[in-house]
């Protein structure tokens, strides 16, 4: 038990998958998990533990923005010893070829800022996925039918933006996406030697100004949590 995870020690798996949305992942457990049982509701952040396949699995909210994420991030590796990491999760298309409802997956994440940001100091950080999750989650993606676009995407610190000028200079530089979570989750991957990966499905897109309604974001991205099982015991 942490500060902020309330579940007992051998009740989270060493795969978590981590949406933002803590309705998201009560959804997700009981949709695809056997037998999800509830690990934690400290502040309302929802974690379940069950089985996919036979594989043990967690699925555990980490709240919106990174600075969220990095605090359950951090306390599921260090105190419960997870091993994979991987965020489901929704995300802003930034390209014309990327379309509502498809999958990204997030070779590298792009930041201006993180939670980590004081460690690094000047240098510029580059954090990245590991390659042997999004090797298997392409293929897992193909496999499925879906459409899967790999790259970089943009981890924003904030939600209502008032530099619209960084958005179009990561357009310019090929950015697929942004979200708000990615580049601390690699960050934390890399400093503990643990696998994380961001699985993303477009809900909007900043170009089209297309968007899908809260409901459905909640609940119809099954398709990026299979492509993420698959991945994790691929």
């Amino acid at each position: 038990m942490t500060i902020h995870i309330g579940a007992e020690p051998g009740q989270i798996a060493e795969t978590v998958l981590m949406p933002g949305d803590p309705m998201r992942a009560r959804w997700a457990a009981e949709r695809f998990l056997e037998n999800p049982v509830c690990v934690n509701q400290v502040r309302g952040m929802l974690g379940y533990t069950g089985t996919w396949r036979g594989h043990r699995v967690t699925i555990h909210g980490s709240g919106m923005g990174m600075p969220s994420l990095s605090i359950y991030a951090n306390e599921l590796i260090r105190d419960y010893g997870a091993k994979t990491l991987i965020r489901i999760g929704s995300a802003g298309a930034m390209q014309p070829h990327v379309r509502i409802r498809d999958i990204v997956l997030a070779q590298t994440a792009s930041t201006l800022s993180t939670p980590s940001r004081g460690i690094f100091r000047e240098i510029g950080f580059a954090p990245c996925a590991d390659f042997g999750l999004l090797r298997a989650a392409h293929d897992a993606g193909l496999g499925q039918g879906a459409r899967v676009h790999v790259g970089g995407i943009y981890s924003s610190d904030v939600f209502y933006d008032e530099r619209p000028d960084l958005n179009e200079i990561m357009m310019r530089h090929g950015i697929l996406a942004v979200e708000m979570e990615a580049a601390e989750l690699y960050i934390l991957a890399a400093r503990h030697k643990v696998r994380a990966l961001a699985v993303l499905t477009i809900s909007d897109h900043l170009l089209t100004h297309e968007a899908l309604p809260a409901a459905e974001r909640e609940q119809s991205f099954g398709e990026m949590i299979e492509i993420a099982l698959a991945a994790a015991f691929g």
